[in-house]
């Protein structure tokens, strides 16, 4: 489904990403773990198109979607959930949904997924009225991922979705993504600081470090590696 190659990103004369070689097939959640700087949110803003990468492909469905504009990728079906969740403060809960489907014209598609995020994210309804600024930080995060979904994806883009959260959303969170994945058969690349709970949810992972790609593995051997666990998991 998503298969990039030899991406390079600069930022004036630093490199912020080389090398990278990255793929999610269909029907796969793929983890990328690393520290903070590591280029896990610039790997992110390039794949949706908010940069462009200085070098290398970015296939997604067979097409090179590298240096296409933003609105064009999310057209072809790659939302992206940014860092922060991102939501409107002054608008509504429900002008927040409805800016996620921006890309349909039909009114009837659009009520149709807003009923299923309504299912899936109750509290979404029950404040619908309400501005976003005044949601807790767990609700902002589930009206992030309900935006994402009113547009329909095919590919999720799911960056630091557990950032700021208490443990009990983080598990909550875990169970939705997991649920979607499962459910719904969405395709997933998440990238997290929450290692543990990354990998436990993913069928593959990379660890990504001073932007370059340094290992790749099925989740469950990432998270037996000895490297990771002294590095991420501080065992």
């Amino acid at each position: 489904m998503l298969e990039i190659n030899d991406l390079y990103v600069y930022y004036g004369p630093m490199c912020a990403l080389r090398r990278i070689k990255i793929s999610v097939a269909e029907g796969e959640v793929v983890a990328v773990i690393g520290a903070n700087g590591a280029g896990k949110t610039t790997l992110m803003k390039t794949i949706s198109g908010l940069l462009e990468p200085d070098r290398g492909t970015i296939e997604f469905m067979g097409r090179d979607i590298a240096g296409m504009s933003g609105h064009s990728i999310a057209n072809l079906g790659i939302i992206h959930i940014p860092e922060g969740r991102g939501v409107f403060p002054e608008m509504t809960v429900l002008e927040n949904l409805e800016m996620g489907a921006y890309i349909f014209k039909d009114e009837a598609v659009t009520r149709q997924t807003l009923e299923q995020v309504y299912e899936l994210f109750p509290v979404l309804e029950e404040r619908r009225r309400q501005k976003a600024g005044n949601l807790s930080g767990g609700e902002q995060q589930m009206l992030a991922i309900g935006r994402g979904l009113m547009g329909r994806p095919k590919l999720l883009l799911l960056d630091e979705p557990s950032q700021g959260l208490s443990p009990l959303l983080v598990k909550n969170l875990a169970q939705t993504i997991e649920g979607l994945h499962k459910n719904q058969g969405l395709n997933i690349l998440l990238v997290e600081q929450n290692v543990k709970m990354a990998l436990e949810m993913a069928d593959r992972g990379y660890v990504l470090q001073s932007g370059e790609v340094i290992l790749e593995d099925s989740a469950s051997a990432l998270l037996e590696n000895k490297a990771v666990r002294e590095a991420y998991l501080g065992v």
